[in-house]
């Protein structure tokens, strides 16, 4: 009996371990579906053309840009891609870094959104590190409820990429930026090491917060039809 009082700590912090480890998971779903909110409230919104033809979208909320002539850039977010009868897939975690060389200073949070036309572009996320600008190709968005609020919008970069700043200096590039797959934050979430295109062309996990998220990303696009 005195070695299972011993014991009893133990055995509860261990049965506790998954769930403290899902906690940083989970407040970033939270602070993704809140973005959603926010850019669906904006007067000036991604067009819906661009929403139609689309298939697939990360968002990386909070994302730090600070430099001091030469800058940097790195936050962590979700990717979805949209499966064939238009509902959305269970979301990958991601990591964005990058760099740049210019004259900026300050620090700037940035919720922000890429748009993007392919699905496959991010099914093949799994087999490596892609560049935005590099790898393929990418561009700040168009804004406005319809495409005309760009007369040369023709759609024709894979990427589109918005923003919704908080910080001290404005304006971002994410050329040079790199995305690859949370390996770790996608094997605390579902419990498993998981691979991304696992995870998109998985069936629904069912999760209470995952299925928010669809919920609040279908009536971004629904809003913006």
């Amino acid at each position: 009996m005195k070695y299972l009082h011993f014991l009893l700590p133990f055995l509860f912090i261990t049965t506790l371990q998954p769930s403290f480890a899902q906690d940083k998971e989970n407040e970033k779903i939270d602070a993704t579906i809140q973005v959603l909110k926010d850019f669906g409230t904006m007067k000036e919104s991604i067009p819906h053309e661009l929403l139609q033809v689309s298939e697939g979208i990360i968002i990386v909320p909070g994302m730090i840009n600070a430099g001091f002539v030469l800058g940097g850039k790195r936050g962590k977010g979700i990717a979805m891609v949209k499966n064939e009868d238009g509902s959305w897939s269970d979301p990958a975690f991601i990591t964005l870094t990058g760099g740049s060389i210019g004259f900026q200073i300050g620090v700037q949070s940035v919720d922000l959104v890429l748009i993007f036309k392919h699905r496959t572009t991010l099914m093949n996320i799994g087999k490596g590190t892609f560049t935005l600008g590099g790898d393929i190709s990418a561009t700040a968005g168009p804004v406005g409820r319809s495409g005309s609020a760009s007369t040369d919008y023709k759609m024709e970069a894979e990427v589109y990429s918005y923003s919704k700043s908080k910080g001290l200096f404005a304006g971002i590039s994410l050329n040079g930026s790199s995305i690859h797959v949370d390996d770790k934050a996608n094997a605390s979430f579902y419990g498993e090491a998981t691979d991304a295109s696992d995870i998109f062309e998985g069936e629904d996990s069912g999760d209470r917060q995952v299925t928010a998220l669809k919920k609040e990303l279908t009536k971004l696009y629904d809003e913006n039809d």
